[in-house]
C-alpha cells in the first residue's frame, strides 16, 4: 500500500489522507460543488495550479474568481485564449494587451486593424467562444531556455524574447494551449473552459474584451465609461513607443547599455511638461471662470501628495499663490471613524471626514476669512491645531489633496464652475511583452511598500494585509468618481520598477511563508525579478517617487 500523506483543507477545515502524487483537481472534487469554479490553490501559501501534485504534508486553500488572486488567474487564462483566437482569425497580426478599464476590462488592439468591425467582433467572438467549448487543456512545462526561445522566434515572438535575452537563465518555463503557446507571468486554470462569461465590443483602434467581476464572476461589465482615463493610457502608451521603452526588455537593455541616467532625466522631464501644462488649464479657468478651488483625487500611493506640491510651484510660477489643504487633516478622531464589514476601520469612507467642518472651513476661507486649519495627528488618532490660521487673498487658489476629491459630496455648496478637477493615478504603460501588462495596482502596493516601511514603521505583512481593504475602498469610493476630472495625470515613471525593486526585495522577502500574504509577496518579488535594477543617484529630489524612496525635497 502506497504511503499516504495529510492535507489540511482551510476551505472547509477538514483533514484529509491522500497518497503521495495526488493532484490539486483531485483534491477539489472532494469539496463538491462549489458556488463558481476552483482556478488554482495555495500550497503552503504559494499559489499553484490545480494540475500541481501533493508529495509532501501540506495545508491547502482552493481559491475562485471572488478573490484578487483568483480573479488574476482567470483574467490571464483569458488573455491566452484572446491569443489563441486572434491568431486563428488574424494569423499574420500580433495582438497587443494594452491596458486595464472598468472593473474587469482591457483595451486591446490588433496590428493593422484601426476600426473593428460589427462582423469581425462576431468572428472573433465565435472563435473564442469555439475555444472555450472545446476545453482544451493549459500545460505548463519547464524547458532549456535555448528552446523556448527558438520557439518563442519560430511565432516571432520579440518582444518575449526580449525579456529573455536581458534577463538569461538557463531554464524557462512555457504554456501550452493546444498548438498556442506563451507565458503570462503566473498561474493558470487548468484548461480553457473555464471562461464561462466575457464580452468584446469596438473601442478606440481596438477592442474592449470585459471579463467577469471579481465582486460576481457571473456578471460582466461591458460599459466603456472610461474615454478620458483611455486617453490618458493612449497618450502615455504612444510616448513609451516612440521613446523606445514599451517593454520590459527594452528598458533592462537601456539600463545594461548604460543609459540610465538618461532614461530618468527625459521620463521626469515628461512630467514636468504635464505639471506646467495643468497649471496652464488652471491659470484659464480661474481668468474665465473665476476657478479658486484645485481638488485633486486618486488611488493610494498615487502620489498626489508631490504632485499638488509640483503643481503649486508651477501655478506660482503663473503668478497665482497657491494654498494647500489636506482631506486627511479632517478625519473624524479614530473612535468615530466608520468600520467595513470585517469590522477594521474604514479610512477611506467618505463619513471617515469631518464634512461639517470641512465645508464650514471652505466656504469661510472662499469668502476671505481667518480660518483654523485642523491637524490630525496619526499616531493618537485625534485632532490638533494649526498655531496660524489660514486666510486667502485675490491671488490664492485653495489645493486640496484627498481621496474624495472628485465626489459631489465632497463640496456641494461650491459652483462647479470654482472648482478644478485632477485624477492622479499610477497608469503602468510598460509592459511585459505584447500580451502581458504591469498592474498599476502593483505599482502602487510597491510605492507603499516601501514609503509605509521607511516613514510609518510597517513591515511587508501589515501593508499586504490591509491592502484588499484599501482596494475595496477604492472600488467603493474613488473608482465610480474618476471621469469627472477635468484633467488626468499619469504619475508613472517608465524607469521606475527598475529603482523600486532593491528597495522592495529586502522588505517583501521578510513576509513569513506561515502568513496568507506569503504568496502575494512571493508574486511580486518575482514580478520585480524581471526587472534589471537601476541606480537611484540621478533622480532628482522633487521627483514623484521619492515620496517613496526617500530624498525629497518636500516635506510630508
Amino acid at each position: 500500500m502506497n504511503d499516504l500523506i495529510r492535507v489540511l483543507c482551510e476551505n472547509n477545515q477538514c483533514e484529509w489522507k491522500v497518497e503521495i502524487g495526488t493532484p490539486l483537481s483531485e483534491l477539489a472534487s472532494k469539496l463538491g460543488d462549489q458556488p463558481y469554479p476552483l482556478l488554482a490553490a495555495l500550497v503552503n501559501n504559494r499559489i499553484k495550479e490545480l494540475s500541481y501534485r501533493i508529495y509532501t504534508p501540506v495545508t491547502v486553500r482552493f481559491i475562485d474568481a471572488t478573490s484578487f488572486t483568483g480573479i488574476r488567474v482567470l483574467q490571464r487564462t483569458a488573455w491566452f485564449i484572446l491569443q489563441m483566437a486572434v491568431a486563428r482569425c488574424y494569423p499574420d497580426r500580433k495582438l497587443y494587451i494594452r491596458h486595464s478599464m472598468g472593473q474587469s476590462g482591457f483595451y486591446c488592439e490588433v496590428e493593422g486593424i484601426d476600426n473593428f468591425t460589427s462582423e469581425q467582433i462576431a468572428t472573433l467572438e465565435e472563435e473564442i467562444r469555439r475555444i472555450v467549448k472545446a476545453d482544451l487543456p493549459i500545460r505548463r512545462q519547464k524547458l532549456l531556455t535555448t528552446e523556448v526561445h527558438d520557439r518563442y522566434a519560430a511565432r516571432g515572438f520579440d518582444d518575449k524574447i526580449d525579456l529573455l535575452e536581458t534577463l538569461p537563465r538557463l531554464y524557462s518555463d512555457l504554456y501550452t494551449m493546444g498548438d498556442e503557446i506563451g507565458y503570462f507571468y503566473g498561474a493558470l486554470a487548468p484548461s480553457s473552459g473555464y471562461l464561462n462569461h466575457f464580452c468584446l465590443r469596438p473601442y478606440y483602434r481596438g477592442l474592449f474584451f470585459g471579463l467577469p467581476l471579481r465582486t460576481n464572476p457571473e456578471e460582466v461589465s461591458c460599459e466603456v465609461l472610461q474615454n478620458k482615463m483611455a486617453d490618458v493610457f493612449r497618450e502615455y502608451q504612444t510616448w513609451v513607443d516612440m521613446m523606445g521603452v514599451p517593454t520590459v526588455g527594452a528598458i533592462n537593455r537601456r539600463i545594461r547599455n548604460g543609459e540610465a541616467g538618461s532614461l530618468i532625466k527625459v521620463a521626469e522631464a515628461f512630467h514636468e511638461r504635464k505639471f506646467a501644462w495643468i497649471a496652464d488649464q488652471i491659470l484659464e479657468a480661474n481668468r474665465t471662470h473665476g476657478t479658486r478651488l484645485v481638488l485633486i483625487s486618486g488611488p493610494s500611493s498615487s502620489g498626489k501628495t508631490t504632485s499638488s506640491k509640483r503643481l503649486s510651484i508651477q501655478l506660482g510660477v503663473l503668478g497665482l499663490k497657491p494654498i494647500m489643504l489636506s482631506l486627511d487633516d479632517y478625519f473624524v478622531d479614530r473612535d468615530k471613524t466608520p468600520r467595513d464589514e470585517t469590522g477594521d476601520y474604514d479610512f477611506e469612507a467618505l463619513e471617515a471626514i469631518d464634512l461639517k467642518l470641512f465645508n464650514d472651513h471652505l466656504q469661510r476661507l472662499m469668502r476671505g476669512e481667518a480660518v483654523e486649519i485642523p491637524r490630525y495627528d496619526f499616531i493618537t488618532g485625534r485632532r490638533c491645531w494649526h498655531e496660524s490660521p489660514l486666510q486667502l487673498d485675490e491671488r490664492s487658489i485653495l489645493v486640496i489633496e484627498g481621496i474624495h476629491g472628485l465626489n459631489p459630496r465632497l463640496t456641494p455648496a461650491i459652483p462647479d464652475h470654482q472648482k478644478f478637477r485632477i485624477y492622479i493615478s499610477c497608469l503602468t504603460s510598460v509592459a511585459m511583452d505584447n500580451l502581458t501588462r504591469i498592474s498599476t495596482t502593483d505599482n502602487r502596493m510597491l510605492r507603499r511598500l516601501i514609503r509605509d516601511h521607511h516613514t510609518r514603521g510597517a513591515n511587508a505583512l501589515a501593508t499586504l494585509r490591509r491592502f484588499p481593504s484599501v482596494r475595496r475602498g477604492e472600488e467603493k469610493h474613488i473608482f465610480p468618481y474618476q471621469e469627472e476630472a477635468d484633467v488626468m495625470l499619469n504619475s508613472s515613471l517608465f524607469y521606475e520598477l527598475s529603482v523600486l525593486r532593491p528597495y522592495a526585495e529586502q522588505i517583501l522577502r521578510e513576509v513569513p511563508n506561515t502568513e496568507p500574504e506569503y504568496d502575494e509577496a512571493r508574486r511580486l518579488l518575482k514580478v520585480l525579478e524581471n526587472f534589471v535594477p537601476c541606480p537611484a543617484e540621478e533622480i532628482p529630489p522633487t521627483s514623484v517617487l521619492r515620496e517613496f524612496i526617500g530624498g525629497s525635497t518636500f516635506k510630508y
